[in-house]
């Protein structure tokens, strides 16, 4: 039986299933990881759920516009919030906010993490973490390193590895990774933080060189380059991107969308393109979602607190 989005959200409506469509936000911009994930679950909710879900873009504040577009949404399942790891980070990283990241919304499911690898120019007489750091510490302050958004998850891994390694290192702000990663292929910035789907092919190109990555194990598909946590013990984050409603969703309405998001992350094509992406599936429920979000908001306030990061 198909479900429609109507007025009672998600209710079952027979041949009115296929004329009634769910607004999936997106705090990014077109084309970048978090909107390749929403465009793909996307397929899958609309094939689970019997109506279109349309992925609408708004980038901007580090997700903040999006998603209080869904904090102010009626919460009948018309309009959902794919977020990433901002959600978590904003919190704390922002002296004043909208809404609040926990109250304001209903944690429907954990879709995907994606570790994220700590590239170079390959010109840089590094070839791994440790010699990173020797080098490092060799000639402080003259390495320099691209990030994407100041108070990112990328920047703030950043942040933590020049504090936990004791080394200098200056960081560069750009408007984005594919600018970021430009000037790190050029030659004119030394290092950067990416995730998987973004640098490896630039890595498989030969256009950059891989010296960590930031998951707490090595990866299958880059099993010679080394953990951070390898050299400095605990070091271990990941960028994820989860599943959001309004507050005050219904139970039965939250069973249902958090049941066909689940099966779309299980979904064969899913698997498949998250595999392609670098991405490791989550698929959690509503409980276990709400529990991970909480403990992100917690961790990212300490690595903020840590850092001294500022938003942009």
């Amino acid at each position: 039986m198909a479900f429609s989005v109507g007025a009672s959200g998600l209710s079952c409506v027979g041949a009115q299933a296929q004329q009634s469509s769910v607004r999936l936000l997106v705090g990014a911009t077109p084309g970048g990881g978090t909107d390749i994930v929403a465009r793909a679950l996307a397929v899958e909710m609309t094939a689970r759920l019997g109506q279109q879900f349309v992925v609408e873009n708004r980038g901007g504040a580090a997700g903040n516009i999006a998603a209080l577009a869904v904090a102010r949404a009626a919460p009948d399942g018309n309009t959902l919030l794919l977020s990433y790891t901002s959600h978590a980070i904003n919190p704390s990283l922002y002296p004043s906010m909208p809404f609040d990241a926990v109250k304001d919304f209903t944690p429907l499911s954990g879709i995907a993490s994606l570790p994220a690898i700590l590239v170079a120019r390959t010109s840089l007489k590094a070839n791994n973490i440790k010699e990173l750091i020797a080098l490092a510490k060799a000639e402080p302050g003259k390495l320099n390193m691209a990030i994407a958004g100041l108070g990112s998850a990328n920047h703030l891994a950043g942040e933590i590895l020049k504090r936990d390694a004791g080394i200098d290192i200056v960081s560069v702000p750009y408007k984005g990774t594919g600018p970021a990663l430009a000037d790190v292929v050029a030659g004119q910035i030394d290092l950067s933080f990416g995730g998987v789907a973004t640098v490896q092919q630039l890595i498989k190109g030969g256009m950059l060189k891989p010296l960590a990555v930031t998951s707490a194990q090595r990866l299958a598909a880059y099993p010679d380059v080394p953990t951070i946590s390898e050299v400095l013990p605990g070091y271990a984050y990941s960028s994820w991107y989860g599943l959001f409603g309004p507050a005050n969703m219904s139970p039965a309405l939250v069973a249902k969308v958090s049941s066909a998001a689940r099966a779309a992350v299980a979904s064969e094509a899913m698997q498949k393109r998250f595999k392609d992406e670098g991405l490791v599936p989550m698929g959690t429920g509503p409980a276990d979602f709400d529990k991970f979000v909480r403990n992100e908001i917690t961790r990212w306030g300490k690595v903020v607190a840590a850092t001294g990061a500022k938003p942009e």
